[in-house]
């Protein structure tokens, strides 16, 4: 847990809500957070699912795993430490997306359940969907396109999740999508319905 560092601060309420800000834009704020393998697809099924929102007219964003290092988290490598402080200020940033009401997506292998645990507090009851990008780990080798899991294979990377560090699937997600038996569409379908279902979205669209 980080420490607060700061003081002499003070909580400044907005005048303008974030109820108000969701009838604006006729949805209500969120985070869908994808977690998964790297290769099961959490990013390309993150932008699908951003695209068919879109042509909904919904407002919209991606948090990206790799996007995010190069910038806002860069200076935090791998090790257990930095992962928890990786997913603890994106779990923050997507925190201040969902309070303008937009519906955020976050791609991250984020691989322990206690660091998704605290980003899922952050979050108001009912706004926090975890989408568990589930395939097994001879497909996301397979696929590879980044020739990460050969480097690793290779001992050229270390600590890498699935090979030589640990991912801890999800006990209960709220939705649980098998990119080695869907197609794409058929993945994104499963989200945005679920968002449907939960009422983070009108039906109908």
């Amino acid at each position: 847990m980080a420490q607060q560092k700061a003081t002499n601060i003070t909580w400044h309420d907005a005048i303008v809500t974030a109820e108000d800000r969701e009838k604006l834009l006729n949805q209500k704020g969120c985070v869908i957070w994808f977690t998964g393998l790297s290769g099961s697809g959490k990013s390309t099924l993150a932008n699908a699912v951003e695209q068919v929102l879109h042509q909904q007219q919904h407002h919209t964003y991606v948090l990206d795993g790799d996007n995010v290092r190069h910038g806002l988290n860069k200076n935090l490598g791998f090790s257990p430490e930095d992962r928890e402080e990786n997913i603890r200020r994106i779990g923050e940033v997507a925190k201040l997306f969902a309070d303008a009401g937009t519906i955020v997506m976050t791609a991250f292998i984020s691989p322990y359940r206690a660091d998704r645990d605290q980003a899922r507090e952050l979050i108001a009851e009912g706004r926090f969907v975890e989408v568990f990008v589930e395939c097994p780990l001879e497909v996301c080798e397979e696929r590879d396109t980044k020739g990460l899991y050969k480097k690793a294979r290779a001992g050229e990377i270390k600590e890498f999740t699935g090979i030589s560090a640990p991912y801890e699937p999800p006990v209960d997600p709220e939705v649980t999508v098998n990119t080695a038996e869907l197609s794409l569409e058929e993945s994104a379908h499963v989200v945005v319905s679920s968002l449907v279902k939960a009422g983070l979205v009108p039906s109908g669209n």
